[in-house]
């Protein structure tokens, strides 16, 4: 099992930057895929951006490509997205999400068993 906890969500206007952190605890041994999403109200969960167990594979939306940026600490089991440039469309639940045992990047939400709680992203226009 593994816990996820998101924080660094907030209240920011257009243009403005935020960065969103993912702290795992549990069975941090393994290696896992992260990624985080977002869920705006009355839409679907979607993929913001994905990063594999080293790393190296990165994946983005087209929405926020050039704007976010993941990154991961293995050391200190969190990962992190850097959001620059917000828009109003970016305002959404964020979420953290963690796929075992995967060492590829994973944009699929049915790919990952464990998921943070959420934090409220807004963007003000």
């Amino acid at each position: 099992q593994v816990q996820l906890v998101e924080s660094g969500g907030g209240l920011m206007q257009t243009g403005g930057s935020l960065r969103l952190s993912c702290a795992a605890s549990g069975r941090t041994s393994s290696r896992y895929a992260m990624g985080w999403f977002r869920q705006a109200p009355g839409k679907e969960r979607e993929v913001v951006a994905a990063i594999n167990w080293s790393g190296i594979s990165i994946y983005y939306a087209d929405s926020v490509k050039g704007r976010f940026t993941i990154s991961r600490d293995n050391a200190k089991n969190t990962v992190d997205l850097q959001m620059n440039s917000l828009k109003p469309e970016d305002t959404a639940v964020y979420y953290c999400a963690a796929a075992s045992d995967r060492l590829v990047v994973v944009t699929s939400a049915t790919g990952y068993a464990y998921w943070g709680q959420g934090t409220q992203v807004t963007v003000s226009s």
